[in-house]
C-alpha cells in the first residue's frame, strides 16, 4: 500500500517523480518519531564538506525547510515544526544527530557541527563531529566504519592524536553511549566541558 502526499510537491529525481524536500519532510511527520524525522531534516539542509555534482545538496535551506512548515496545513505539522526547529546544518549522519540531541535534552550548550580545527600555529589537525571551541572540548561518534576501515582508522588515530597535541580534550562516543549508556556519554561531555 502506497503512502498518500498530504501536501503537493513532487520533482524529478534520477528521471522519477518524487516528493519535494518539504513534502517529504511533512509526510515523514506522521510516521516517525520526532529523533528519526530531525535526522531526516539534518540530511536534507546539509552542505557536505565533499560535494558530488551529481547530487546537488543541500535539497532544501534550513530556513526554507522551517518557514515551510510553519505555513503549511497538513496532517503531522505539529510535530514537523517541533522538529524543524531542532534540525542543523552540519550533522552528517543520523547518529551524530543522535548524540547531539542527547548532548541537548541534558542542558549542556550546543556545539559547533563538523568544524575543521588549525593548531596554533595554523596548521590543520582536522574536522571533527562537534566542537566546544571556548572549552576546546570535542566529541566524535565512531560509527562502524570507523573500526572496519584499516585505512579510515589509522586516519582517525593521527586526527585525534593532532588534536590531543594542541590541547583539545576528545570525547569518542559509539552506539552504545547514546542508547544502551547515554547517562555516561552525558557525564564524560559535561566533564570535559566543565574540568
Amino acid at each position: 500500500m502506497g503512502h498518500e502526499s498530504t501536501v503537493a510537491g513532487s520533482v524529478l529525481r534520477h528521471g522519477l517523480p518524487v516528493s519535494d524536500p518539504l513534502t517529504l519532510f511533512l509526510e515523514l511527520a506522521t510516521v516517525l518519531e520526532e529523533d528519526d524525522l530531525v535526522a531526516v531534516g539534518d540530511a536534507l539542509v546539509l552542505d557536505p564538506a565533499v560535494l558530488d555534482p551529481r547530487d546537488l545538496r543541500p535539497w532544501i535551506a534550513l530556513d526554507a525547510l522551517r518557514n515551510g512548515c510553519a505555513t503549511a496545513r497538513a496532517h503531522g505539522v505539529r510535530r514537523a515544526r517541533r522538529a524543524a526547529a531542532n534540525v542543523r546544518q552540519g550533522a552528517e549522519s543520523p547518529m551524530e544527530t543522535a548524540l547531539r540531541l542527547l548532548i541537548l535534552r541534558a542542558g549542556l550548550p550546543e556545539p559547533e557541527l563538523n568544524q575543521e580545527l588549525f593548531d596554533d600555529r595554523g596548521r590543520w589537525i582536522g574536522r571533527f563531529d562537534m566542537v566546544y571551541r571556548d572549552a576546546r572540548v570535542i566529541v566524535e561518534y565512531d560509527g562502524d566504519q570507523h573500526r572496519r576501515s584499516t585505512e579510515q582508522y589509522e586516519k582517525d588515530i593521527r586526527r585525534i592524536d593532532r588534536a590531543i597535541a594542541a590541547k583539545w580534550t576528545v570525547v569518542r562516543v559509539r552506539a552504545s553511549g547514546i542508547h544502551a549508556n547515554p547517562g555516561e556519554t552525558v557525564r564524560r561531555v559535561h566533564e570535559a566541558l566543565t574540568g
